[in-house]
């Protein structure tokens, strides 16, 4: 089986190239150069971005100096009909009050109470999957399914099969193929409020989505005060008070809380788990290492730590494709990098596409190769060139929650199972809200 190649990579990108494609395939945009370059400017009549892959330079941004480098609204402006005013989009005082309400709820202690949740939903997925034995299936939507479920467990105490959760699943499958990971805000400076022109569709499924999502939320506020709530996530986020204010999430708040939850541990899940059992598919000697370590598998939560093969691996699908591809800030006051200025409002690009595959930083930069987090220069980039999480003070709340989750997933499905690819079928990444393939990811699946 041929490993996957990486995309191909045109020399020079016109503004107009990136116009005509940032609604459908932005990463297939980016010129040669980007994957070697420390920081490169990019102009609009508009606004100026600046590309930044030196890691000292990536590190002043993320962790040294976060309050001088907020989200950029460009951004935002796409996600903001499903996410409303969500930790994801918020920043200064908002951000940093929706943080210390949202942290404790993933604190390390957490995980392990979530973890019997996460087991269960990891082995209603194993069991779908041995039902297809001998199928060729799209493996992305197997992958969603499984995220969707961790989440509805861990978070309302419910399975995938739930009425409310299926239909929150569905729509959101609708949503995330419908919505470009950039808006045309992102590249034109429209008034407040002038049209946003979203997909057709778009603004109808997020509101469809935020009222089921408001229904969940109604009913867990319902059984808070009768003092019937299951101990879950929800519970615990809807019942922790601001340590500075003693105030707690408003309904609407809540909303646009777990829409994120649900995008963050939803999509971002199923992109990377569907990625590493392509890889896997694509380099069996890893597929079987995997599962021979699996074979230890109990249910407990000790499992996690002697899951080091299967973590090695979901590090290295997070590295070659990460499921947010790029992160942008924007500069509140002027900054000098590189001897280059960089004005007040220019926008900060951080992808972790480039910085992973960086040319001049990583060993075989675009090869699959999990034994590299043990090699000198696997750790040194996995300190100074690793953000499939973000890092800093922005750091995913969840980023412990998704690690524990994705190699369970991983181990535990590949057991009893074996997955094989389709030649003629090579997936293309593209980025939607996350990095999907262009046409699915089909995988042929066989009992071991």
């Amino acid at each position: 089986m041929i490993p996957p190649k990486p995309l191909p990579r045109p020399d020079r990108v016109s503004l107009w190239r990136y116009v005509k494609l940032f609604r459908r395939d932005i990463l297939s945009a980016q010129p040669a150069r980007l994957y070697r370059a420390w920081m490169a400017e990019f102009k609009t009549p508009f606004f100026r971005s600046f590309l930044i892959n030196q890691p000292d330079l990536v590190k002043t941004v993320l962790k040294e100096r976060p309050l001088d480098f907020p989200k950029s609204n460009r951004i935002s402006e796409g996600l903001r009909p499903l996410l409303g005013k969500s930790v994801f989009l918020t920043n200064g005082a908002d951000w940093q009050r929706q943080r210390r309400i949202i942290d404790p709820a993933f604190e390390g202690g957490r995980l392990r109470e979530t973890y019997p949740a996460m087991w269960a939903a990891a082995e209603a997925a194993r069991a779908r999957l041995m039902a297809r034995a001998g199928e060729t299936v799209e493996i992305e939507e197997i992958t969603s399914h499984a995220a969707a479920d961790v989440i509805f467990r861990t978070l309302f105490s419910i399975p995938i099969e739930d009425a409310t959760a299926q239909q929150v699943f569905h729509e959101f499958r609708a949503y995330q193929r419908s919505q470009p990971i950039l808006n045309l805000a992102a590249f034109v400076p429209l008034p407040r409020l002038f049209p946003r022109f979203f997909r057709k569709g778009t603004r109808a499924t997020a509101r469809r989505i935020r009222a089921l999502i408001t229904r969940l939320t109604e009913d867990r506020q319902t059984r808070i005060a009768e003092g019937t709530a299951p101990d879950d996530l929800a519970t615990k986020i809807m019942t922790t008070r601001d340590p500075q204010t003693g105030e707690t999430f408003t309904a609407e708040e809540m909303v646009d809380q777990v829409a994120i939850f649900f995008l963050a541990g939803h999509e971002t899940s199923a992109s990377a788990l569907s990625w590493a059992l392509y890889l896997l598919a694509t380099h069996p000697d890893w597929q079987d290492r995997i599962a021979q370590e699996a074979q230890t598998l109990t249910g407990d939560f000790s499992d996690v730590s002697k899951l080091k093969i299967s973590r090695d691996v979901f590090r290295e699908a997070l590295r070659l494709y990460p499921p947010v591809p790029m992160m942008v800030r924007e500069t509140t006051c002027p900054e000098h990098f590189r001897n280059r200025t960089l004005p007040k409002g220019a926008q900060v690009v951080l992808s972790p596409w480039h910085l992973h595959r960086h040319e001049r930083l990583w060993d075989n930069p675009d090869g699959f190769d999990p034994a590299r987090w043990h090699s000198e220069n696997g750790k040194t980039c996995g300190r100074e060139a690793y953000i499939p999480f973000s890092a800093g003070a922005r750091v995913c709340t969840g980023a412990g929650f998704a690690m524990v989750e994705g190699v369970l997933l991983l181990a535990l499905l590949l057991r009893d199972l074996r997955v094989t690819a389709i030649d003629g079928r090579e997936p293309v990444p593209e980025a939607h809200l996350t990095v999907r393939s262009r046409d699915g990811i089909w995988l042929r699946i066989e009992r071991r």
